[in-house]
């Protein structure tokens, strides 16, 4: 399905998308948690009800769905199956790969479309280090992984981002009889670590985090609870799309966002300040509004899902920004250095590509074009917003990829203003 947006100006008020990073932490917690999970305020974008369908098919039972709240009923891991599908979702996938083996039976990971290109580095040289086997591992899904997992002390590199190290950690949780302790190096997207251990502190899994190096497991220091409840925040992720909009092209309070929480993609509120956007913070709501602003150099190694929307803010910036961590972006649902590209090259705004920064030359409206969005969720967002600002209608192409990651995205959009249009006719 195509979008096209007419350029014009916003205002108004919406509420974050829930968390989906965190949704899919609970649901990890949950299936190993032996007893009653209450998860509040949880989404239905692809990769949540892909982590939902996940703790399924390893045994847990979901009793009560709302609107508001599920309720998960767990024994720990007991799989029903001998495969998971993770879909498209690349955080499922490292998750839950060592969940699942924590099963004695040899399990299938195996995913669709986008997720069958991304790497899983790093995979298999730590679960072999537990005494797992994965003979068919060809560096990509599926595979199978034959456990069950012998806990013990280990080391990491984690050059290729969190979300696995954040799989390691829930399943020695579970499996851990004596304290372990995990030795890391590069770790990269520290703050996804920071969300992972809150978690699990939440379940009563305390976590020992020694400056993102040296991570000690102790089960001594587990307390269990038969019910826990858990709130899911709102998502920065999906959010900062709304917040920049404000900032370029009008006004957009956000509700349901924490300034305090651990998520990385918090780091958008650094963007905006050091552009000089007006931008008002209180306890319940972030507000945006259109200002002239400044260019800026940001580190977005560790929250590299903001770059397309960055890459948008930028190029409404007078001046050269920089931002760095390009390396971040090889391995997404598109090539985003080559999707980002791509889009701002379609935009007509002038940039560059040097070693591990990605440079932008702002400060003028952007072309009115079509842009190839690559089946990519954060494309489609980011190219969205910068359409308010175009001289000309914009086009994205595959608009329902969304669905990803905060599929009323165009809904909100609309509320505050935005008058989307939509065809079905991909090419």
């Amino acid at each position: 399905m195509k979008v096209i947006i007419e350029p014009g100006s916003i205002s108004g008020a919406v509420s974050a998308p829930p968390s989906k990073s965190m949704t899919q932490r609970a649901y990890a917690a949950a299936l190993l948690h032996r007893g009653e999970t209450v998860i509040n305020f949880s989404g239905a974008s692809d990769d949540e009800l892909a982590a939902r369908q996940i703790i399924t098919q390893l045994g847990a039972t979901l009793t009560s769905v709302t609107n508001t709240a599920i309720t998960v009923n767990s024994n720990g891991l007991n799989s029903k199956t001998s495969y998971i599908s993770c879909n498209e979702s690349g955080l499922a996938a490292r998750l839950f790969t060592p969940i699942a083996a924590l099963s004695a039976t040899p399990m299938r990971i195996n995913g669709k479309e986008s997720l069958l290109r991304r790497p899983m580095d790093g995979v298999a040289e730590a679960l072999e280090l537990l005494g797992v086997a994965i003979p068919d591992f060809r560096g990509y899904i599926p595979f199978t992984v034959k456990g069950p997992i012998v806990p013990r002390s280990i080391a990491v590199d984690a050059a290729h981002g969190s979300q696995f190290l954040s799989g390691l950690l829930f399943a020695l949780c579970a499996a851990a009889t004596e304290p372990i302790t995990v030795e890391v190096s590069n770790l990269k997207s520290k703050p996804y670590i920071d969300l992972t251990i809150e978690v699990l502190k939440h379940f009563g899994w305390p976590v020992t985090n020694l400056y993102h190096r040296r991570f000690i497991i102790d089960p001594n220091k587990f307390i269990h609870t038969e019910k826990v409840a858990i709130d899911i925040e709102g998502d920065w992720s999906g959010a900062a799309n709304l917040l920049v909009a404000g900032a370029l092209a009008g006004s957009v309070t956000v509700s349901n966002l924490s300034a305090q929480s651990a998520q990385a993609d918090k780091a958008i509120l650094e963007a905006l300040t050091l552009a000089g956007a007006n931008l008002h913070i209180t306890d319940k709501t972030i507000s945006t509004s259109a200002s002239l602003m400044r260019a800026f150099d940001i580190d977005a190694t560790h929250s590299p899902d903001l770059f397309p929307i960055l890459a948008i803010l930028a190029a409404f910036c007078e001046g050269e920004s920089n931002i760095k961590g390009v390396h971040r972006l090889f391995t997404k649902e598109s090539n985003r250095v080559e999707s980002i590209a791509d889009m701002l090259w379609d935009f007509d705004v002038q940039f560059s590509i040097e070693d591990d920064i990605l440079s932008i030359v702002g400060g003028r409206y952007l072309q009115g074009t079509i842009i190839d969005s690559f089946k990519d969720h954060r494309i489609v967002m980011a190219a969205a917003v910068g359409a308010l600002r175009a001289n000309g209608p914009v086009e994205i192409t595959y608009s329902e990829s969304v669905n990803k990651s905060y599929p009323a995205f165009f809904k909100d959009l609309r509320q505050c203003g935005a008058q989307p249009v939509f065809t079905n006719n991909n090419l």
